[in-house]
């Protein structure tokens, strides 16, 4: 199966996200096509061997709607100084030269200034090429000029804006007017005699009739979009707009007909007015809808613009400044005080502190040294460093997160699919009950205008678009909010079951606990020194490997200890270490070792305190005498408690999972507050744990960081890997936690619940309206001596609907995680 996404233009509402999924579908072996009216995209599954991608585009084109290809690039502009042109004929060699590589856009070389400017494709090609085809043609390239990227998509939707301005303003220039001498002369407002209806009712319906051509030609959009769907059988918002003010303008041309046929009466009722006002107030709505959609997206565009644009490079010894796009695999990049790194590496030379706050949300700038991971567009504080890329382009970790948030933002969640199937009957049933409560008016002995303006008001009131923006819109700032905290949600999907879930699995090290040993307490015997025993312990495991020995020998590097030299070692398998330091034997170990050399515990009541707190005992004896215990610990993260007692105060039960032995498990799970322990557990019986949960009839999340943990996460009804964790549990995730912080996965939940909770408002209010808007439209009130409802306000009700859910949608921008 092969996946694709398709940029659709021409989309007003729901119904035209209906026809375009209906269109692709009916070709067959399409696993799923799916889309999002407030991105504007078709994210399609199909079987390539059986459909092409032409023919899915064909089918998109023949139910109406303009189609083109997703570009993930962002073409970049550059100019290149050229030295060695003599005249004109050699620029166009330039041109010629540069034209021929793939990728190329627009070439342009200036003989008199000796510049090429470029716009090219950086996935096709290089500047190296560039340079390298310049040089092949006989000129020489100087360093490149860094121009500005063109973003395609942000253009699109600038250029969508203007026109919809442009075309509002038109609308309102000829609609005002209009508006005047239509309902001026009742108010007794002043108008020239000439076009007065009492004086001269031709002029008057004439002069209305010239100025609404120029606004029904501005809206002309309703018109070719609203007819052709109608006439294919799959009406929608443009086609309700386009047969009402059809039906008004037509109206108009007959009364204009009836007073050349001397019945003047016909000038009291022209209705061009209503088709004017109509399309200037939906219009309208459409810009306001257009700003906000964009507000929408903001959280890309932020994540876009955190990348530097250049690069310093080491090459041959020598500092060369280069655009990002230029970086490879393996290159040395030099980054000073203040600079951002420019993408993921390692660093090789140098100390700093990185601030890595605009990706993980975390304002505690980390210290970095040789061997510590860097992450690109994170700002580096107080230290110059070298680093080896890593990653570059495509595959940095901003990137990766910026294509994650895109996908989950052009995503459907399960709730929206209710919205569709709606909207995929609503408009042809809202044009039957136009044509119903017309007709029924007219029968009832009311006159043609009374029933007309039931017809029109009824089309014009009824508003799909607020469906079809209801649910994307909210997903794109929920998920967009999200990834500003470092909470990566990966789709619509994830985002709605978060808010039913009931049991959180946690999993033990590395996630609850640090997952490296520490040394908590030290306890010496009578005469012992607690800075000597450590000193001494230290100095004997440095020559070990196991973990419980590394914490002490940190536990002492952390102090500025200075260690002594271990003139014999002896591993004693199970049990501990054998050591002689300056001529003192000592053991250090657990109790079995203590107990081979009829060694006496005198700390006994101290030892088991610490085991029934969940730590491990080591016991340190000196030349046969019991000198002290060392206390090593898998220490809870400070963050955990917390978490945990907010999971609790949201009504979510709490397990954790282990491979540790019960005893331990239980000790840190009471420090933590821990519902349920789940220990002993095999790393492959993970998933059958979260089954068994299932089992139990509750939605489950599990949390984890590890390789083992990824069956338990794909397993889980919603599966969240700490960002800390392995690429493995990553991509078995729903949900990305940046941050090692526990805190934000309540902040997930709470994060799901309230977009989940926007998105109900939203669907309320677009149900509720059409459902409220339609009956009055219809003249339900009028029957019990109401108000008739003007299809003028009916439209500006409508304009602003969609404009009331995409700012309801917007709200969740003041969304701040729980901490």
């Amino acid at each position: 199966m092969k996946k694709e996404t398709l940029n659709i233009t021409g989309m007003t509402c729901a119904s035209c996200v209906k026809a375009v999924e209906r269109s692709v579908k009916r070709l067959g072996n399409i696993n799923s096509a799916d889309v999002n009216l407030a991105t504007e995209k078709l994210v399609v599954e199909f079987d390539e061997s059986q459909v092409t991608l032409d023919e899915i585009k064909e089918a998109v084109k023949k139910a109406g709607y303009g189609v083109e290809e997703e570009k993930n690039d962002i073409l970049r502009d550059v100019t290149i100084p050229i030295s060695g042109m003599t005249c004109a004929s050699c620029a166009k060699a330039v041109e010629r030269a540069i034209k021929k590589l793939p990728g190329i856009r627009e070439v342009s070389v200036n003989y008199a200034t000796e510049k090429a400017r470029v716009l090219y494709d950086p996935g096709s090609t290089r500047i190296s090429e560039i340079k390298n085809a310049v040089s092949k043609a006989g000129y020489k390239p100087m360093e490149v000029e860094a121009g500005e990227q063109v973003d395609r998509e942000r253009e699109r939707r600038e250029k969508e804006r203007k026109t919809l301005w442009t075309k509002f303003l038109v609308a309102v220039i000829f609609t005002a007017p209009l508006l005047y001498i239509s309902m001026g002369h009742m108010m007794g407002l002043p108008m020239p005699d000439f076009i007065m209806p009492e004086m001269h009712p031709l002029n008057f319906g004439l002069v209305q009739l010239i100025l609404v051509i120029p606004v029904m030609i501005s809206g002309y959009r309703f018109y070719t979009v609203g007819f052709s769907r109608l006439f294919k059988g799959e009406p929608n918002m443009d086609s309700l707009i386009a047969v009402g003010t059809s039906a008004a303008f037509l109206y108009g041309i007959y009364a204009i007909v009836q007073i050349i046929n001397g019945n003047t009466e016909y000038a009291q009722d022209l209705y061009f007015e209503t088709a004017g006002v109509i399309i200037a107030l939906i219009m309208l709505g459409k810009y306001l809808e257009a700003i906000t959609k964009g507000k929408t997206s903001e959280a890309i565009k932020k994540l876009m613009g955190l990348s530097p644009k250049t690069a310093t490079v080491i090459h041959d010894g020598k500092e060369m400044v280069i655009p990002i796009e230029e970086v490879e695999v393996g290159d040395i990049i030099l980054v000073k005080p203040g600079e951002k790194i420019p993408v993921d590496g390692e660093v090789i030379e140098g100390r700093t502190s990185v601030d890595e706050s605009m990706l993980t949300g975390e304002s505690i700038p980390v210290e970095k040294y040789a061997g510590s991971k860097v992450v690109g567009a994170s700002i580096n504080k107080n230290g110059t460093i070298r680093f080896k890329a890593t990653k570059v382009g495509k595959d940095t970790t901003l990137a990766q997160i910026i294509k994650l948030v895109e996908d989950a933002q052009g995503s459907k969640a399960p709730i929206a699919k209710l919205a569709d199937i709606i909207a995929g009957y609503f408009v042809p049933v809202v044009i039957a009950i136009a044509v119903l409560a017309g007709v029924a008016w007219y029968i009832s002995g009311e006159s043609l205008i009374f029933s007309l303006t039931i017809f029109i008001s009824v089309l014009v009131i009824a508003c799909p678009c607020a469906l079809g923006l209801a649910t994307p819109t909210a997903i794109m700032v929920g998920t967009g909010k999200g990834a500003e905290y470092g909470v990566l949600i990966k789709g619509g999907e994830a985002l709605e079951t978060a808010h039913r879930i009931k049991t959180i699995v946690f999993d033990k090290t590395g996630t609850i606990t640090e997952g490296k040993p520490k040394v908590t307490d030290i306890i010496t015997a009578e005469g012992m020194d607690e800075a000597e025993l450590l000193r001494l312990s230290a100095s004997a495991e440095r020559g070990s490997e196991h973990p419980l020995g590394e914490a002490i020998v940190n536990e002492a590097k952390d102090k500025k200890m200075d260690l002594l030299e271990v003139e014999s070692f002896e591993a004693i398998p199970g049990q501990g270490i054998e050591v002689v330091i300056k001529g003192r034997k000592m053991l250090l170990g657990n109790k079995k070792l203590m107990d081979s050399r009829n060694i006496e515990i005198t700390l006994q009541k101290e030892s088991d305190r610490l085991a029934g707190e969940g730590k491990t005992p080591m016991f340190v004896a000196i030349d046969n005498k019991l000198a002290g215990i060392i206390a090593v610990a898998d220490v809870m993260k400070p963050s955990s408690k917390r978490a945990i007692e907010k999971l609790h105060e949201m009504g979510i039960e709490v397990a954790m999972i282990t491979g540790d032995n019960r005893r331990t498990a239980e000790a840190i799970a009471k420090q933590a507050g821990i519902d349920r322990v789940l220990a002993e557990v095999l790393p492959q019986d993970k998933a059958k744990e979260v089954q068994k949960l299932q089992a139990e009839g509750k939605k489950v999340a599990m949390v984890g960081d590890g390789i083992n943990d990824a069956p338990a996460l794909a397993q889980a009804d919603i599966g969240i890997a700490i960002g800390s964790g392995t690429d493995v549990a990553m991509e078995s995730a729903d949900i990305v936690l940046m941050r090692s912080d526990l805190m934000d996965v309540p902040a997930a939940i709470e994060l799901s619940r309230r977009t989940i909770r926007n998105i109900k408002q939203n669907l309320f209010w677009a149900f509720g309206y059409n459902t409220a808007g339609i009956p009055i439209a219809a003249g339900v009130l009028h029957i019990f001596g109401g108000p008739l409802l003007s299809p003028m306000i009916a439209a500006a009700a409508m304009a602003f609907s969609s404009v009331s859910v995409l700012t309801n949608a917007l709200r969740l921008k003041r969304f701040k995680p729980l901490h």
